[in-house]
């Protein structure tokens, strides 16, 4: 970048900043010289300092005259370092980033060993982050090469030495790969690839107001961490949301098939209106309250998917339901059988039913919160009470179990448990997800 500026005297001087390679080959330096300097830029940027070298260039009436910049004959006046130390809280937002699959690329203007320094101090690519200088090799920084070889991109951490225009080809490269591809950025320089990428994130701080305008999202504070921030936020929702929904599936496909079909092949209503009150009661407060979980940067690998509920996912939660659907119904067929009792028989049915929701919650939140564990003994003691307590019972149209009635429905809701287990497992083997994540 070049400035002219005219003196009290008239004279004029442009005056110089930039890259240190650059503005030392058009200084009047000789060739020891710029070595001297170019490896005191060298020392400086590898300790994470921001190099920038200054010239300055008294022009004659005839260069005053002429239109466009001086290209050579700077007198080289000194290189400027400056430092901004990474805050402390980006360097556990790395580590999110790298737990949870999302790949970080630095592009920046810098000289290579500056953004390798940085990209070091920040935990990007761990202890040897691999850096391409898109000035040194131009020629992988085309348009064409980058969306043929799109791979080469995603084997890199930082690209240095980047232009506005290789930045939009680079996001460019990632979106036709496939990727989904959000950009940072609060400069000028930033605007073209700020608004090519799928989501634009200006920093609102020092951003210049063409990036806010072309951006998605402002950030207030100007901080990695809030990006990172948001992205655990909404992974951990969309997380809370599948859980619940795999809750009220795998709870109301016994409950709706059962009472569809018990009716229809000959045997007494299984459900009564006060049961359908009192499962509704029990349901919708499991699946409102207990699968609000809290995003955490500590916590395990997070998945991120396109499709709300994965083929394998699907395959497993119409398994367990109709097997769950079968047990229901032989648990309401053997307490018939036994003594004709239709209240026995009813409470079997619904002891199972009250206690597949209460280890449903369990195996889905692990019990982490004060809500799921409320939830949980709530809905066991409810369940105990109900059906045992005789004022409770009768009201319900239900008759006490005998202890080893209701171990047989806590060995069932065991055995519905693992065979989700086992689900999960195999989906995990496969890559295709798990019901518990």
């Amino acid at each position: 970048e070049t400035s002219l500026v005219q003196e009290t005297n008239d004279q004029v001087i442009a005056y110089m900043k930039g890259a240190p390679e650059t503005v030392l080959k058009k200084s009047t330096l000789n060739e020891v010289q710029r070595f001297q300097w170019s490896e005191k830029t060298t020392q400086w940027a590898r300790g994470g300092h921001k190099v920038l070298a200054c010239a300055k260039k008294v022009l004659s009436e005839n260069e005053v005259a002429q239109d466009g910049e001086p290209k050579s004959e700077f007198q080289f006046c000194g290189l400027i370092a400056f430092e901004d130390p990474p805050r402390p809280e980006v360097i556990e937002a790395m580590e999110y980033c790298h737990r949870n699959g999302i790949s970080v690329l630095m592009i920046t203007g810098d000289h290579q060993d500056t953004a390798f320094a940085i990209a070091k101090d920040v935990g990007l690519g761990g202890a040897s982050p691999v850096v391409a200088s898109a000035e040194e090799e131009t020629e992988k920084f085309q348009e064409a090469w980058l969306e043929k070889n799109s791979a080469f991109l995603r084997g890199l951490n930082v690209v240095a030495r980047c232009t506005p225009l290789q930045k939009l080809w680079i996001v460019n490269a990632l979106k036709k790969a496939g990727e989904v591809v959000a950009v940072t950025g609060d400069g000028v320089n930033d605007v073209p690839a700020l608004k090519a990428s799928d989501v634009g994130i200006a920093m609102g701080e020092r951003g210049t107001r063409s990036a806010k305008e072309v951006s998605s999202i402002v950030l207030a504070d100007d901080n990695f961490r809030t990006i990172v921030g948001a992205i655990m936020e909404g992974r951990q929702l969309f997380t809370n949301l599948t859980l619940s929904f795999k809750y009220l599936l795998l709870l109301h496909i016994p409950f709706v098939l059962t009472a569809a079909v018990i009716p229809l092949l000959g045997y007494p209503l299984l459900y009564l209106p006060v049961h359908i009150v009192w499962l509704e009661l029990v349901i919708h407060p499991s699946a409102l309250f207990a699968f609000q979980q809290k995003a955490s940067s500590k916590d395990g690998k997070a998945r991120a998917q396109r499709s709300f509920f994965t083929t394998p996912e699907i395959v497993l939660i119409l398994l367990v339901g109709l097997t769950a659907t079968v047990a229901l119904g032989f648990s309401f067929s053997a307490g018939l059988s036994e003594n004709s009792n239709i209240g026995h028989a009813r409470a079997k049915s619904m002891s199972i039913l009250t206690l597949w929701s209460s280890g449903l919650v369990a195996y889905f939140t692990r019990l982490k919160t004060w809500a799921a564990a409320s939830i949980f003994f709530c809905t066991v003691a409810s369940s105990i009470l109900a059906v045992q307590v005789l004022p409770f019972s009768r009201t319900l149209k239900l008759s006490p179990l005998h202890f080893s009635d209701w171990m047989t429905s806590a060995g069932t809701v065991a055995l519905l448990l693992l065979l989700i287990k086992i689900g999960d497992f195999i989906c995990a083997k496969s890559g295709q997800g798990k019901l518990d994540k």
